[in-house]
């Protein structure tokens, strides 16, 4: 099933996610939905935060980026190995390598890319959707996706990694999308609606 995505502006995205453990509430039916949302949306990752869930659970999809670089593109060695996984309770135990910026969106946040740094890899331990424990390490556009969906869990948006006044140059079409003044291909949920 289809679910709405929540916009800017509502509190659930701002909010520390909590640990669920496998007892959660059709977290099986949950997480299908979840893809099926994303993919709808033509996104590669989606947090439960963002279909107003306060839980650490996000799922990413780098396969339709990767699919989609060109072959002269500079930074082609970042474009490797698509990974498709579920990632429950996940943490961040090491960041590594330089930071390197790339024009970033969000579903939450409709029609707003700007570049956003971030390290080149990271090592996390999570849990899959079967609750197996995994300790592995990610880089180029892989790092780059989980480290923008486990943001989301921590209740930080890719706007915040912004500087004061490319932030505040954006604050009207962000005060617009937190007010449902926003047009996109999915449904969105608004905390003014």
């Amino acid at each position: 099933m289809i679910l709405p995505i929540v916009a800017y502006g509502s509190t659930v995205l701002k909010k520390l996610a909590e640990d669920i453990d496998d007892q959660y509430p059709q977290l099986e039916e949950l997480i299908a939905n979840m893809w099926d949302t994303m993919y709808n949306a033509s996104g590669v990752g989606l947090a439960a935060p963002q279909i107003g869930k306060a839980i650490r659970l996000f799922i990413a999809d780098s396969e339709q980026i990767i699919k989609n670089a060109k072959p002269d593109d500079e930074d082609i060695h970042l474009y490797n190995n698509p990974l498709k996984k579920v990632f429950i309770n996940a943490q961040i135990i090491k960041r590594m390598g330089e930071e390197w910026a790339y024009n970033e969106g969000c579903l939450s946040i409709p029609n707003i890319r700007e570049d956003v740094y971030r390290p080149e890899a990271i090592v996390m331990e999570y849990l899959d959707e079967n609750f197996e424990m995994h300790t592995e390490t990610f880089d180029g556009i892989n790092a780059r996706i989980i480290q923008h969906e486990y943001d989301h869990i921590e209740g930080i948006l890719f706007t915040d990694h912004l500087k004061p006044l490319k932030k505040k140059l954006l604050t009207k079409k962000l005060n617009d999308i937190s007010k449902g003044f926003v047009k996109t291909d999915y449904r969105m949920k608004f905390s003014t609606k």
